[in-house]
This record gives structure tokens, sequence and C-alpha cells, in this order.
């Protein structure tokens, strides 16, 4: 779901903002003898930087089997098809939520890892609302949902989701290949909750989704952005990080949380049912809340990090950058994105497919 593209100018941009320092543990660490021990990972795609596993099996002697996926939907079917044993899994709010409501998260001793204090309690208390006994979920990258637009191209500064939906630019504006996401940010156009299960007010939302179709240029998921950056698009529906991305590549590219509200996604880790080895899987949490090990995943993905022993850190133009820390004003109008019922999901399913069957 979350991409990272670097290429030689995004290289040569970020150089000037990287963080000062990181703090924390030296990365030469030397290798130790492997264990024997054995811990499987499932992550979104390039959603850590590889050398971070590496050097926790060089720390540790614990090798990782690194799995990935690309949307949560994708990753929840991987995992529940059980071909796989996986002990740790990194996913979204609302999936994270029915795997702790289906019985497939074990609770972490929090406390015994001296790492976890480095994560703001702002987002532990995010995370109640998957979690609300926060014995389960820990908190990895976070951020918002808005629109990324080229100010060359629109009038005057963009905010409201209106703009997806008055038709002044279609065939202009790319929506995110998301059930979730795009019925989200219609529903809250509408005055809704992002989390709502009243039938009429998705449909309403299905409706107006409908409408907009034609306007629609595409679906996409991590194209989005580039798809503006390339000029192919006036506007887009991307995550928080994505947008800082895309600004790097072109200045006169903006990002914003319209008004109406958004959503304040959290991604964040479970130690599944099926780990044994729970000491192996608390350790290599506790080593990603690690200042050295948060900061190089940050500098690998450039998405909102919950760690503040990085945000200490880090330059003054990213601490002012929206899509870096979104303001608090923005968050304010957002929601967490929780899990709903079976018979809204199914509902939901249902309309997705008829909008895209259109």
């Amino acid at each position: 779901m979350k991409k990272r593209i670097l290429s030689v100018l995004l290289v040569a941009c970020v150089s000037a903002a990287l963080l000062s320092g990181c703090g924390g543990q030296s990365t030469e660490t030397a290798s130790v003898p492997k264990t024997g021990e054995v811990l499987t990972v499932f992550n979104y795609s390039e959603y850590m930087d590889p050398d971070m596993l590496e050097q926790f099996t060089a720390e540790t002697g614990i090798e990782v089997k690194y799995e990935e996926a690309t949307t949560p939907e994708e990753l929840y079917t991987k995992y529940k098809s059980g071909g796989i044993s996986y002990d740790l899994v990194c996913t979204s709010d609302y999936m994270c939520k029915r795997l702790i409501d289906e019985g497939e998260a074990q609770p972490v001793d929090f406390g015994s890892m001296k790492n976890a204090s480095n994560i703001n309690k702002r987002f532990w208390t995010f995370n109640k609302a998957i979690d609300p006994s926060g014995t389960y979920a820990l908190p990895y990258f976070w951020g918002t949902i808005g629109i990324l637009y080229d100010t060359t191209k629109v009038n005057g500064d963009i905010d409201s989701w209106d703009v997806l939906f008055n038709g002044d630019y279609s065939g202009q504006i790319i929506m995110q290949d998301s059930m979730r996401d795009t019925f989200m940010i219609t529903l809250k156009y509408l005055g809704y909750s992002l989390n709502t299960t009243s039938e009429s007010e998705i449909r309403e939302a299905a409706d107006l989704l409908k409408k907009q179709k034609p306007d629609v240029e595409a679906y996409l998921v991590d194209e989005a952005r580039d798809e503006v950056v390339a000029g192919n698009a006036t506007m887009a529906v991307v995550y928080s990080g994505e947008a800082f991305l895309g600004h790097l590549y072109n200045p006169d590219l903006k990002y914003v949380v319209p008004k109406e509200g958004s959503n304040v996604w959290i991604d964040s880790w479970l130690m599944t049912k099926n780990c044994t080895n729970t000491e192996a899987a608390q350790k290599f949490l506790d080593y990603l809340c690690r200042p050295d090990v948060a900061t190089a995943n940050f500098e690998f993905i450039y998405y909102s990090t919950p760690n503040d022993a990085v945000i200490k850190n880090m330059d003054d133009e990213l601490k002012n950058d929206p899509a870096i820390i979104p303001p608090d004003d923005s968050v304010a109008v957002c929601e967490v994105c929780t899990q709903i019922d079976s018979e809204t999901t199914e509902l939901y399913n249902e309309l997705w497919k008829e909008l895209k069957a259109q």
C-alpha cells in the first residue's frame, strides 16, 4: 500500500533535509553467531529498510523471513490462508482491529521493551480505537489522507473534497483504488463518519461515486502520486507520505487535508497467535523502536513517524512539512478508520464491485 520510489533527483532533494542525528546505538555492530531462531515477518511492500533486517540478524543471530503485501486486504487474505505461519504482522488500523477481534493477535509486554517509550503517548491513544486495552498494537507509521494537486493547474488553493465531485476537473482526477479509502473521503464530504454502518449513508456515497466516475482518469494506489508528478493528472487522493515525495519531485505540487475531515491512519505491528518465540518477536519490535533503526526506516520511506527520538533530531524543514508532521488542526478533523461489521463489509464489497464494473 505504501511505496518508496527513489531516484537521483529524490536523493538530491532529500539530502538537504536529512536528520541531523539519530542517537541511540551505532549501526556498526559486529555479527554474532546465528542462534537457529527464525522470525517470519509480514509487512507492506517497501515499508522497511532491508538493511535493518540484516542488521537485526547480525546483532541478535535471529534470522528474519520477510514477506510483503500491497494492500490490507491482500495481507489479510494471505495471512488467513494459513500457507505461511507469520510471527509478526504490520497492517492498517482497521485491519489490525479485525485481526485482534478475530483472536489472531496475542498480547505484547510493551513494559519490558526499553525502546517502546520512544513512541509518543498520542499514538497509543490513537490506537485505542483499534486496541482499547493497549496490549496488542505497536504504532509504526502514521499520517493523513488528502489531495495532492498541481497549483499551476487549479484556481486558487484547494480546501474541500468538493473539487473531486463538482465536475470542474473532469478527466484530471486520480482516486485511490482502495474501497475503504475511496468511500471514506466521500462519506466525510457528505458529512458522515468514515466508520458509519448506516446503509443509507453508504449507498448515498456509492451513488455520488458512480456520478463522479466519468470524471475520474483512473483508480490507482502507489501510482497516484506519480501521475500528478508527471503532469498526467491535476490532482490525486494520496497518503501524506506520498505527497511529501511528490513535492520533492515537483515543487508546484501542494497537499491538503480538506476541511470536511479525513482519515488519520496508523499502521501498527501485531504479534500473531501463532508466534511461539515471543521473546524473539518482542526483541524485534523493540529493535524497531530504537532511534537509529526508526530513523533508518523513516529515511527509507518518509512517512510520519510516531517515534519522538527520531522527531527530536529531525531537520526543522521536515518538522514543518505538513506531509511529514500533520498539523494539529488537520488531525483534529480526522478519524481513525476502524473495522466494521461483516454485514456492512459485504455491502461495501457489493457497491465497490458495482462501481468498478460501471
